[in-house]
């Protein structure tokens, strides 16, 4: 069963850019031959991480998104562990997140469309403003009753 995933994973600052995509295209190649499709390599750069890795401070970050088998991802995070060029790595699984934002989405947009049509189709009549209100309200005699309430009796 194929399945989406998210590969992140830190290079050492200190390898050339050159390097870094040699080994990129090394696993590209990898996930390829496993039956794998990558779907999109996004090369972040050079940022600084949360606490120090391995005597680093920096490192470049670099995610693949893929659809594979389970066998591909364990083949992968083999290769990442055993690569003298990588300081950390993590896989996602995200085929559900996505399948559960989809949801969301659907329901989100069928309430939409039954909000648009249990809208009224005139505008509600227009309620006077407070200005209007106070200029139409009788005027309050000074010592006498105050014009809305019940008169006593």
């Amino acid at each position: 069963m194929t399945r989406i995933y998210e590969e992140l994973f830190i290079v050492k600052p200190d390898a050339s850019d050159e390097e870094v995509d040699a080994f990129v295209e090394t696993l590209r190649t990898q996930l390829t031959a496993a039956g794998a499709t990558v779907d999109k390599i996004d090369k972040w750069g050079k940022r600084r991480l949360a606490y120090r890795v391995d005597k680093y401070r920096e490192g470049t970050y670099v995610l693949f998104q893929f659809t594979s088998e389970p066998t591909g991802v364990k083949e992968l995070e083999r290769r990442l562990r055993v690569s003298d060029i990588v300081l950390k790595f993590l896989t996602v699984r995200i085929d559900e997140t996505l399948k559960r934002l989809d949801k969301r989405k659907k329901d989100r947009d069928k309430r939409a469309a039954k909000r648009a049509a249990n809208a009224p189709a005139s505008p509600a009549p227009a309620q006077p403003s407070l200005a209007q209100q106070m200029t139409e309200a009788p005027a309050a005699v000074p010592g006498g009753p105050m014009p809305g309430l019940p008169k006593e009796g």
